[in-house]
């Protein structure tokens, strides 16, 4: 019986070590992943770092979608602008992680996503627009080039 007990005690202990193991402690090193840029501050001083155009299968330019950083908080997002009928979907990447946003038509057309932690990482951001319900191919797709940091 005093076996048991000894067994159910590590196991226990094994238990509290792995959920207190690095990876959780990196995780808590990331607090703006998947978070608004501008409720968090961390766009009052963002840049531009790289750019593409959004463009229909018939090559027609639709919009604009930017890759953010912030150097305050070391993180990127897209942002997009666009026709203010359109909807859509804002993306961006870093190796190993993404974050999707759905926007709808309004706000003058300017949307944006989360942000993720990114540095020292590669980092690249995409848009898929449509309007009028996408019928016609009322579409539009854009991906900015990766930035590495």
């Amino acid at each position: 019986m005093k076996l048991r007990v000894a067994a159910t005690a590590i196991g226990a202990a094994a238990v509290t070590l792995l959920a207190g193991s690095p990876a959780h402690a990196q995780a808590a090193l990331k607090p703006y992943d998947h978070q608004d840029p501008y409720r968090s501050g961390c766009g009052n001083s963002a840049r531009v770092v790289r750019t593409a155009a959004i463009k229909t299968r018939f090559n027609d330019k639709v919009g604009t979608v930017k890759l953010m950083w912030s150097g305050k908080c070391k993180t990127n997002w897209t942002e997009i602008t666009t026709m203010s009928s359109a909807s859509g979907t804002i993306r961006v990447y870093r190796n190993g992680a993404y974050d999707t946003f759905q926007f709808k038509k309004g706000n003058g057309g300017r949307h944006w996503g989360n942000m993720l932690y990114a540095n020292n990482v590669c980092a690249w951001g995409s848009a898929s627009v449509q309007w009028n319900g996408g019928r016609g191919g009322q579409t539009g797709t854009g991906t900015t080039s990766k930035a590495c940091g």
